[in-house]
């Protein structure tokens, strides 16, 4: 869970994902915490809420990087240590009442993730949501229609193998693992999940910033397709 500036939501959204996830019987589980150098009171509260569920909770302090690379790091460090990933942002933007559905699937699927459902985003996301859709099934291959989307459960056995590949500053590592997951025929498994207004704090990139940062995104997710390609082919 990357967080940056949540103070007013990372109390409640961590209190519903560990009520979740302790009523579920067959879920060894740790919420590893990304702070991802916040500037209000996230790391204070982020303490009190990580002393408070020892063991289920870790909190790692770290300097700002970015969401992107700071989802990354936590896939790199944690997929060594478990069977399954799991990925949510702290905003409470989708919440835990799903991952029961794709916890129940997980045996016969490697990538289980969401399609929100109910998000009325303003134009320039949808426009950019559209993009990246496309950019995907040009460069990858259909079968994920959310490819963006912070709620995914994912087979580390599948996934550790092409994580060194993506390069450390990438701003949606997620739309190149949907990627990969359309490419490489993972099974993939797709849920409707409830899409809820944010409560409390803002968007961190906007308008200007939000445009370069969807270029950004395009741009590495295109050459990191055809920089695989072009190593199969060697192959």
């Amino acid at each position: 869970m990357p967080v940056y500036n949540e103070e007013g939501a990372i109390g409640g959204v961590l209190a519903q994902w560990v009520a979740m996830l302790d009523a579920l019987p067959d879920v060894q589980y740790r919420i590893h915490v990304y702070n991802d150098g916040s500037k209000d009171g996230t790391a204070r509260i982020l303490g009190d809420v990580a002393a408070g569920y020892a063991g289920r909770v870790v909190l790692h302090n770290k300097t700002n990087s970015g969401h992107g690379p700071t989802i990354l790091l936590g896939y790199r460090e944690n997929a060594p240590t478990c069977d399954w990933l799991f990925q949510i942002d702290s905003d409470g933007e989708i919440g835990p009442e799903k991952f029961p559905d794709l916890w129940d699937r997980r045996e016969g699927h490697d990538f289980l993730i969401g399609r929100r459902q109910n998000r009325h985003s303003p134009l320039p996301r949808k426009v950019i949501s559209f993009i990246s859709r496309m950019t995907v099934r040009i460069f990858y291959g259909a079968g994920v229609n959310d490819v963006n989307c912070p709620f995914r459960l994912m087979r580390t056995a599948v996934v550790i193998p092409y994580l060194p590949a993506i390069p450390a500053d990438t701003f949606a590592p997620n739309v190149i693992l949907s990627g990969l997951a359309c490419r490489g025929r993972w099974r993939i498994f797709q849920a409707p999940v409830l899409f809820h207004e944010r409560q409390t704090g803002e968007v961190s990139i906007r308008k200007w910033r939000l445009l370069k940062a969807a270029v950004k995104s395009f741009g590495q997710t295109i050459a990191f397709a055809r920089k695989a390609k072009g190593e199969r082919a060697q192959d």
